[in-house]
């Protein structure tokens, strides 16, 4: 099996359908999270995020748009979608479905994740929830762009 189908198998059965135990088989007992946020940074860590997951949205899938594959590195384009029926950070549920953009890239060793970076879009998630920044805050993180 080459790494794009790794990729395919962690997103559709991991993540997409909630099988967490699909991480057991495929993921090294070296590997590193690197999202932010997560904990702890280790395949406990994309576990309890999935089950999080899955307990806030129902529905909960992540879809593949766009993979390219080089060397041992899998990068994805997805859309992930749900409707949210359970808590989600600060948000009690709202009965809302989001749709947003998650990029992951995924490194392997010897047909095992080793290594994961996920950029969920957590802005676009809160703003379809509801949850508004203020407007001064929306203003400061503007002015770093110029």
């Amino acid at each position: 099996m080459n790494n794009e189908q790794l990729f395919r198998i962690l997103i559709e059965q991991g993540f997409s359908k909630g099988d967490v135990t699909i991480f057991d088989k495929y993921t090294s007992p070296d590997f590193i999270e690197n999202q932010h946020g997560m904990k702890p940074q280790n395949v406990e860590g994309v576990k309890n995020a999935i089950r999080y997951l899955h307990k806030a949205f129902e529905d909960f899938s992540l879809n593949i748009e766009d993979i390219v594959s080089y060397e041992d590195k899998v990068w994805g384009r997805m859309t992930g979608r749900g409707q949210q029926i359970g808590q989600f950070g600060p948000m009690p549920p709202t009965g809302k479905k989001i749709e947003i953009t998650v990029i992951d890239i995924m490194r392997f060793k010897d047909g095992k994740l080793i290594e994961h970076w996920g950029v969920p879009d957590r802005l676009a998630a809160m703003e379809q929830l509801g949850m508004k920044p203020p407007p001064k805050f929306i203003m400061k993180l503007m002015a770093l762009f110029r």
